[in-house]
């Protein structure tokens, strides 16, 4: 076995973030650990691969003072619970630690488990057989887990590898063993592991594996940002990374007050699978009666010939039946039973009508994304306007209102397009109504300061423009605030109806 003093973790984090960050289970607490400034309602921290790492190491800490066991073996401990200390620790105490150890996929610490004897040793004393590659090799060349079972180093090497590489497998990866569920752990895994390589990827699995089992903590979702929001307790609540990504840590998704989680997911599948697509193909095709080809009408005539080679059909648009009676004076194909062309009829007007509905909410919903990107890349221009501006004799301070008007129009922008996902599930009452007047006094005024800021700034016009500007963001603000109020009281007192 590995001597456990010479295991570390030499690596960390999201694959993103390319750090190496060196340090040993006893390492000292982190002295330059950078806390956020916390939030005065939802309290979180923004922590770096270095301090996740850290992290992990004093809770792996944290529980070894009291359980007493290998370090290594109370990762995998915690995290089969989830990095929950407390349920780990109650479990241990107060559970069969027999089948505790068991359920974790470790061998019991606290029991002496004799070597598997080989199924092969050579006269030579000192040599054992592989089980994978069945070479005869020195027992210094064999190694193994705690479950006794022994291999060599070279396919420990290459085992290891190809479940880190090929399979992104750290923290579950079992003995090579048949049928034996023993985990590998890390001091095994980084010491038999030789590429350099390898251990990182190795590091990174272990330390995004900690965060995404940790229910408090989350990565950033925004590219190429490799910080970890820590919270208190989980919530729908917005955080805000260093990066300055925004967003929800309950569901991870850009902030999209005041539409809440579950109504957003219900959304986005919405928009994703291809319900649409059938409610497309319900109100504007029909099946061909002998084959059931769906068929769409591209032309004014009602005689339709089923294009299938197996078929070729004559039958009549209108109502189905073959074409060939159409042509008789005494035929008339609106003669037909009157319920069942009202249930066509009914159902065809209903698909129509719901896929109507929905694509108002959804192109307003995507036009107020599409213009959130435009406004975001109004910082830019802003910039340089302030900086023009600077140079004629007018101060920072002076300037800023600009870069304070986009910032509010880019978080009204955000506003509206959630408003469409709310309003779109949102069954008509007294107060969806006020909601919908609400959304109105903001888009409208939106719409309008974002007219203001794409118009030429010049010193002529600079004064009457600073103050149309400053006016128009201080209303949308408090127009955006009292939408939202209005919204967060109906959710307090259940006045919010919703449909399918």
């Amino acid at each position: 076995m590995i001597d456990e003093d010479d295991f570390m973790y030499d690596d960390s984090g999201n694959e993103t973030s390319g750090d190496d960050v060196d340090f040993a289970i006893d390492a000292d607490n982190g002295s330059n650990r950078d806390f956020s400034s916390f939030d005065d309602e939802y309290q979180y921290e923004v922590f770096s691969t270095e301090e996740i790492v850290q992290n992990m190491v004093d809770s792996i800490k944290e529980v070894n003072t009291v359980v007493q066991i290998p370090s290594t073996v109370t990762r995998i401990l915690l995290n089969h619970f989830n990095w929950d200390k407390e349920k780990l620790m109650e479990r241990f105490f107060d559970g069969n630690q027999d089948e505790l150890f068991r359920n974790a996929k470790v061998v019991n610490p606290f029991k002496k488990v004799r070597t598997v004897k080989p199924k092969f040793a050579s006269r030579a004393a000192g040599n054992e057989e592989c089980e994978i590659c069945f070479t005869i090799c020195p027992s210094a060349q064999m190694t193994g887990l705690e479950c006794g079972h022994r291999f060599c180093l070279q396919c420990w090497n290459e085992y290891l590898t190809t479940k880190i590489i090929e399979e992104g497998v750290g923290q579950t990866i079992a003995c090579p063993a048949h049928d034996c569920p023993i985990l590998v752990d890390d001091q095994t895994a980084t010491a038999l592991v030789r590429d350099p390589r390898v251990k990182l990827k190795y590091q990174h699995l272990i330390t995004n594996s900690y965060v995404k089992c940790n229910r408090l903590l989350r990565w950033c979702p925004s590219p190429d940002c490799s910080y970890a929001i820590k919270v208190t307790y989980i919530d729908s609540k917005p955080v805000t990374c260093r990066c300055g990504h925004q967003f929800c840590f309950s569901c991870g998704e850009n902030w999209h007050d005041p539409v809440r989680c579950a109504l957003l997911r219900r959304w986005q599948k919405k928009c994703d699978d291809d319900s649409e697509t059938s409610n497309w193909i319900a109100a504007n095709t029909k099946e061909c009666p002998r084959c059931n080809a769906t068929i769409e009408k591209d032309g004014g005539c009602n005689h339709m010939v089923c294009k299938n080679q197996n078929c070729k059909a004559d039958f009549c648009w209108v109502c189905l039946g073959p074409w060939e009676p159409h042509g008789s004076s005494w035929y008339n194909c609106n003669r037909y039973d009157e319920d069942e062309a009202k249930a066509a009829r009914d159902a065809q007007e209903l698909s129509r009508a719901a896929l109507q509905r929905y694509l108002f909410y959804y192109n307003r919903y995507v036009n107020h994304m599409q213009s959130l990107k435009f406004e975001h890349k109004l910082y830019a221009a802003v910039k340089d306007k302030m900086e023009e501006m600077q140079q004629h004799n007018m101060s920072w301070i002076e300037v800023q209102f600009l870069r304070k008007a986009v910032d509010i129009l880019c978080r009204c922008r955000q506003t509206l397009m959630y408003t469409y996902v709310f309003a779109y599930y949102l069954k008509k009452t007294n107060q969806s109504v006020i909601f919908e007047d609400n959304q109105k006094d903001l888009e409208g005024a939106t719409e309008l300061l974002s007219e203001y800021l794409e118009r030429d700034i010049t010193q002529e016009n600079l004064i009457d423009i600073k103050q149309k500007v400053q006016d128009k963001y201080r209303y949308c603000d408090g127009r955006q605030k009292v939408l939202l109020r209005h919204v967060h009281e109906g959710y307090e007192k259940d006045w919010w109806q919703y449909g399918d």
